[in-house]
């Protein structure tokens, strides 16, 4: 910025020269150098314009690199975040009642949890993600809120546990109620929907949908 203003000092100056010599060749009558000045002056307020001008789009630039740097760090503090206590509640299917959370997805538990903290991360838990909590859980509908606790994951995240058991979506039911995680072979372990007990219910099928028929599935996911 000082370059560019020192730039600029040496266009004006020779301007203001320009006008005194304009000024004094006009009174003693020199028409024609005067009018030689008045195209000097003119030329350097043109360049002064210019001066200005080169000033600003920097100035917005810098502007706009703010404002993105603003709207990215917005965006990165939403994304993932998880700011209130969880919901455990129940819903009901053809596997009779079963935990879900607070707007009815079904909520599973992994066999290959073997404690209440949970050994699902990495691929495994985009395919389970686990349900997370900002707080102390609480109790909706038939579950248990003395069954309620958390754990600590290796991400430095807060998850829900039931019954010891860290619990866990599934990443294909679309829908609440659906139950299409039960009974997979995932990650080397099967995945239960739970009882309000905080027992995996091992009857029936999984189910895409709330009315979808139930059919046992396995595979890797």
């Amino acid at each position: 910025m000082l370059a560019l203003a020192g730039s600029c000092w040496l266009l004006l100056a020779p301007a203001e020269r320009a006008a005194d010599v304009l000024i004094g060749r006009i009174m003693r009558g020199q028409r024609k150098y005067a009018l030689r000045a008045v195209a000097g002056s003119a030329l350097a307020v043109l360049a002064m314009t210019g001066c200005a001008s080169s000033s600003k789009p920097a100035a917005s630039g810098a502007a706009a690199t703010g404002a993105a740097a603003s709207g990215a760090a917005a965006s990165g503090a939403a994304t993932g975040s998880v700011t209130s206590p969880a919901v455990v509640a129940t819903a009901a299917g053809s596997m009779g009642t079963f935990l879900a959370d607070g707007a009815g997805r079904t909520l599973y538990l992994w066999l290959g949890d073997s404690s209440s903290t949970s050994m699902c991360t990495g691929q495994c838990a985009k395919y389970w993600p686990p349900l997370l909590t900002a707080g102390a859980p609480t109790a909706s509908g038939m579950a248990t809120s003395n069954l309620l606790s958390t754990s600590k994951r290796a991400d430095g995240t807060t998850q829900v546990t039931y019954a010891g058991h860290p619990v866990y979506y599934f990443s294909g039911d679309k829908a609440a109620g659906a139950t299409g995680g039960q009974g997979k072979n995932a990650f080397g372990y099967l995945w239960w929907v739970v009882s309000p007990a905080g027992a995996g219910i091992t009857s029936g099928g999984s189910s895409g949908s709330p009315s979808a028929a139930a059919t046992t599935q396995g595979g890797r996911y």
